[in-house]
């Protein structure tokens, strides 16, 4: 028979290999139909998994029976099975406790796909033995098309066991999920099926364009010079001479010089603290008057009429 093998990164292969045969009363060889790469396959192939190449990959799919132990009777030759990831015996401790991928029957990590507690081929074969038959082998109930329930015997199941008891405790509920992969995405189809009010998926796995743009970098600090500062954030400048002095209160007079406070005038009931400092005829129109200092002279200084009172000084 053939089996696909992972031999390195990003590569794979078919080789041949013996044809599995009954070792057992309790075994079967179930010859898959439809079989797909789990998120696990999936990171082998990147080159991360936990043990080196080669061997055969994938622990997914859906068999159809080919021959069977003595032992077995709900299963015979010629049914569509899903094939579980995980070696188990369904008859220990663990097992009838529901925790069949903790079979105290194997080592532990005994599954197909990875030889991480023993060989036992992958699912990307032609003929596959399946110990504890009985117990691992499940029918697809008729009318399921294989392809579509190729995952059901771990991503599948895996996600619906991510959200559906939350969602038995409380529905409708807002769900969050957060994953890489097809689990997160079956997790987003189950949850919606059992009545999720709301689901919002997030991939954290940048984006290609995300990863290779450069960073944002921060703004360069403004100049410290006066002069430049009031250059760059000064409105625009009156002709030289002009009469239309600009009011107290308008961008640039707080950082002009005390001439242009003395000299700038200040609009009718504005109470602005450019206007009212230190006295300010808007204050009080009818009493305040500005300190004699600072009021401006019936003659304009002679700078009056070659720079406007704000120029810097």
């Amino acid at each position: 028979m053939r089996e696909l093998t992972y031999t390195g990164r990003r590569a794979v292969e078919w080789r041949e290999a013996p044809d599995p045969v009954l070792g057992a009363a309790h075994d079967a060889i179930v010859a898959p139909v439809a079989a797909t790469t789990c998120d696990v396959d999936s990171m082998i192939l990147a080159g991360q998994g936990m043990i080196a190449p080669p061997f055969p990959i994938g622990h997914e799919c859906v068999a159809r029976v080919v021959d069977v132990g003595d032992e077995i009777t709900h299963v015979k030759p010629g049914d569509l099975v899903v094939v579980p990831w995980h070696i188990s015996c369904g008859r220990c401790e663990r097992c009838h406790a529901g925790l069949y991928a903790h079979c105290q029957a194997v080592p532990y990590m005994a599954m197909y796909g990875a030889p991480l507690g023993g060989q036992w081929g992958g699912l990307f074969s032609d003929l596959v033995r399946v110990p504890w038959a009985d117990a691992m082998l499940v029918p697809l109930p008729a009318g399921l098309d294989p392809v579509a329930m190729a995952s059901a015997s771990d991503n599948w199941s895996l996600a619906w066991r991510l959200v559906a008891p939350h969602l038995k405790q409380a529905r409708p509920a807002r769900v969050l999920i957060i994953a890489r992969g097809s689990i997160g995405l079956y997790a987003c189809d189950i949850a919606r099926a059992l009545g999720a009010a709301d689901v919002l998926y997030v991939d954290p796995t940048p984006t290609p364009s995300t990863a290779s743009s450069p960073k944002p970098t921060a703004p360069a600090p403004p100049s410290r010079s006066k002069r430049s500062t009031r250059a760059s954030t000064s409105p625009s400048r009156p002709p030289a001479g002009s009469t239309n002095s600009p009011s107290r209160c308008s961008p640039w007079p707080r950082r002009a010089s005390a001439r242009a406070r003395a000299t700038t005038s200040a609009p009718a009931n504005c109470h602005c603290s450019a206007c009212t400092w230190p006295a300010s005829p808007c204050a009080s129109p009818a009493t305040t008057s500005a300190p004699t200092s600072r009021t401006p002279s019936t003659s304009p200084h002679p700078a009056a009429s070659t720079r406007p009172p704000w120029s810097p000084t």
